[in-house]
């Protein structure tokens, strides 16, 4: 990495690139020094700016990486489910219900079971519910004040599929553990590295190119022969690419090298 033009970053993401300067998040611009400030005012992009900066940075026309449409959906399942049906990408049947009088109708649209997520700021699997009855139901409703309910598509197994840039860098199955719905690697499934179908990796590069996200993970399953994307995850693990014994810094410094990001 000798004589290769660093870039500046916000967020500690790439704090262990060689290539990258981590100026870190200040809650005031102001808290930023004079020179800090300038790097950020010259910096012909500026990578990981966090959700607060990277509305800011769109405002004036400064290039971010991930993109500023990346932290318009993170962690907000109901923009994502609602980009979905509007691009028709294959999504499970979902609806948001506000107010009591619309959770009082739940039932009215789904069977039991179904999901219920809370559908902002969950991550790793939490906040997501199995709802087999009327008391999962109204202790999954206590809990949330924007009833987020997909029908359940039973599977033991999903595919994350990370694409950064635009291109998928990396791709594998999770599977959960038995006894367990949710297939995500913190509540205990296991990756595989079984090769993953064309196909599948076709619908996730597509869904983050029509969706215009650059850093992201997608997880999709497969019922009844169709696939249907679950959620995308801009903040996702790297225990998929341990795994697979790829070093995600190294990864990072060379598409940032290589101007791929």
């Amino acid at each position: 990495m000798k004589n290769v033009k660093k870039v500046i970053a916000l967020e500690a993401r790439l704090k262990k690139c060689k290539n990258v300067v981590t100026l870190g998040v200040q809650p005031n611009f102001s808290n930023y020094s004079r020179r800090e400030a300038d790097l950020i005012r010259n910096a012909e992009k500026i990578y990981y700016p966090s959700t607060f900066y990277a509305e800011l940075f769109d405002a004036v026309g400064k290039k971010t990486f991930p993109s500023y449409h990346n932290y318009k959906c993170v962690q907000d399942k109901i923009k994502q489910t609602a980009l979905f049906n509007l691009l028709e990408i294959p999504h499970p049947r979902t609806r948001v219900f506000y107010g009591k009088r619309q959770k009082a109708s739940i039932c009215e649209h789904f069977q039991f079971p179904f999901i219920g997520k809370i559908p902002r700021g969950s991550a790793m699997g939490r906040g997501v519910y199995l709802i087999r009855n009327r008391e999962d139901l109204e202790s999954y409703i206590s809990r949330t004040n924007a009833a987020y309910i997909q029908e359940y598509l039973p599977s033991d197994r999903d595919i994350r599929v990370v694409v950064i840039g635009d291109r998928v860098v990396h791709a594998y199955w999770r599977i959960a553990p038995p006894g367990e719905f949710r297939s995500n690697v913190a509540v205990g499934a296991t990756i595989s590295l079984d090769p993953v179908p064309k196909k599948v990796l076709d619908l996730a590069l597509d869904t983050a190119q029509r969706c215009r996200w650059d850093d992201v993970g997608i997880d999709i399953i497969k019922h009844d022969k169709n696939l249907y994307v679950l959620e995308a995850n801009m903040k996702f693990g790297k225990e998929g690419f341990r795994k697979a014994g790829i070093d995600y810094i190294k990864l990072m410094e060379s598409m940032i090298e290589n101007g791929q990001i």
